[in-house]
Parts: C-alpha cells; structure tokens; sequence
C-alpha cells in the first residue's frame, strides 16, 4: 500500500503539465502563378494652379477638398520668421542663447562617441 503511494506521488512529479497555446493562423496564398499586387503611392498632382493656391496633401481626411492656402495677413508673424536653412554653425549663434548650449553640448557628444568608438579594450 506504501509502495503505491510512492508511485502516485513520483508519477506527478514526473507529468509535465500540457498546456495548449492558440495555434498561428495558416497564412492563405494565392498561388504560384498569381503576382504580387504592387503597392501604390499617393497620387501626385501637377496642376500649378492647383499647387499655387491649396495645400496639396495635408487634408487627411479620405474624402474631401484639399486646404485652400489663405493671405499671408492672416498666418502669424513667427511663422515667416522660422529658420528653414540649414542649422546654424555653433561660431554663428550667440553664447548667451539656449540655442548655443544645446548645440555646444549635441558636438561634444559627437566627439566623445567619436572618441570611444576609435578605443580598444
């Protein structure tokens, strides 16, 4: 009667439990013969008239006319004043300025992972 005991009690040991986890979904395929479907891009509008007075592509909306552009007069100051150029050279900006530092402490980053990716160990 022992010895059965001991039997039940090692062969739950030695049961590993089952678990059953969701199978992937097959994927379908078309078939050999059949070609991939390609990707299509935006459609690209050439009207000049068109590209002159609305904003083409910002509307994001799936139906709709695209965004008239409206008179200078009626967008904010700032916005004519952003700097679109490319970034200014760190001798350029004036040492007193956010600006300055942020870019001082982005080149010294530069050079530190420069630095280290020349060291051996």
């Amino acid at each position: 009667m022992a010895a059965r005991g001991l039997l039940r009690a090692a062969g739950a040991v030695f049961r590993a439990p089952s678990r059953a986890y969701a199978k992937k979904p097959a994927a379908k395929s078309k078939g050999k013969g059949v070609p991939k479907e390609a990707l299509k891009g935006p459609e690209v509008c050439t009207d000049p008239t068109m590209l002159a007075t609305h904003a083409m592509g910002v509307n994001y909306f799936k139906e709709g006319p695209e965004v008239a552009l409206k008179p200078d007069s009626e967008y904010p100051d700032w916005l004519f004043k952003i700097h679109l150029g490319p970034p200014k050279k760190l001798e350029e900006l004036d040492p007193d300025t956010l600006e300055y530092w942020r870019r001082l402490r982005k080149y010294n980053t530069w050079q530190r992972n420069r630095l280290k990716k020349g060291k051996k160990l």
